[in-house]
């Protein structure tokens, strides 16, 4: 055998074994996934004075974050309110938001609640809260009594279906629903197929389907806003937000819930940028994340300012921490 052929011989024994070990363990760091160390900042979306990133849900598929939020925008003199996401595979670096409704005062479609699977496609429910002619001089203002609940259908999480309202007072006309925000939806561990809605009205308000179109109001209990509910043990555990901070609940069905924890402020004495309030806590189970496996929780802080001074639709940010019993937080930094 020629020397050059003996040469190229031993090169490729030595190169590709090497080359097939670097790419193998480049494959294996990428499948690692998201590593909670890496991150320096509470903030993953940081609002200022024209921009307000507001009551984060999100969703875990296919290896990557989905996260929803209301966008607060001023535009020149205006304030409009839209739902729109990002994404991220690190839970640090995240995609450039991109808006999924329309730019309507009337509607003002905002606060996702929950991403669900519902037969063969994503369900995911928000609101309208409607704002007509809401200029900055006005600020705070907030959604008039036309508040109304919805949601959108898709196949990809990337494009979605138009608008659809939830009747979850049942057969009764438009006026007579009344004001409602906030919805989150929860199948029923008990009956699969029921599915469960809360939303703000007269406290937490609850309805059930099996559709998703016929709904039955069940009742309300005392509770704050953006409620999020997950199953924990052979129970729930429900995040709600009262005027400051993040309250807990539990229940055993879905209909009788109790106080049982204290309210969750997280590093908001040490934040200034959520100095104001700590709110709108959604709660995402990653425990089953090899990489993660922790709860991780999205929620907004706003400020310095309160939210009734002027910090309601600027100065708002979407943060991040982690839990491993629901209980005790820690966030980067921390």
């Amino acid at each position: 055998m020629p020397v050059k052929d003996i040469l190229m011989k031993k090169l490729r024994s030595i190169i590709l074994p090497t080359l097939l070990a670097v790419l193998f363990s480049a494959s294996c760091t990428t499948a690692a996934g998201p590593d909670l160390s890496a991150l320096t900042e509470p903030r993953i979306l940081a609002g200022n004075d024209t921009l307000a990133f507001r009551d984060p849900a999100a969703v875990y598929h296919d290896g990557v974050f989905h996260l929803f939020f209301s966008l607060v925008r001023i535009e020149q003199d205006s304030i409009f309110s839209y739902v729109a996401s990002s994404s991220s595979r690190n839970l640090r670096d995240w995609t450039e938001p991109r808006i999924l409704t329309p730019r309507d005062q009337s509607l003002d479609y905002s606060s996702p609640g929950d991403v669900i699977r519902f037969e063969d496609e994503w369900v995911i429910c928000f609101q309208t809260y409607p704002r007509p002619g809401y200029v900055k001089s006005e600020m705070p203002r907030y959604g008039n009594q036309d508040s109304r609940l919805f949601i959108m259908r898709s196949k990809d999480l990337e494009n979605w279906s138009e608008p659809e309202m939830l009747q979850v007072k049942g057969d009764i006309s438009w006026e007579e629903m009344g004001r409602m925000i906030d919805p989150y939806l929860i199948e029923d561990k008990d009956e699969p197929g029921k599915w469960w809605c809360f939303y703000k009205q007269n406290g937490v308000s609850s309805s059930w389907s099996r559709d998703l179109v016929n709904w039955t109001y069940d009742k309300h209990i005392p509770g704050g806003e953006n409620v999020c509910i997950l199953r924990d043990g052979e129970g729930y555990v429900m995040f709600h937000s009262p005027h400051n901070g993040i309250g807990i609940k539990r229940s055993a069905d879905l209909r009788n819930w109790e106080d049982v924890e204290p309210l969750i402020t997280l590093g908001q004495s040490e934040w200034e940028w959520a100095a104001g309030r700590i709110t709108a806590g959604f709660v995402l189970d990653c425990k089953d994340i090899p990489s993660i496996g922790k709860y991780i929780m999205f929620f907004h802080g706003s400020g310095p300012l309160t939210e009734t001074e002027g910090d309601f639709d600027k100065n708002s940010s979407i943060g991040i921490a982690w839990s491993d019993d629901l209980i005790s937080w820690s966030w980067p930094g921390h």
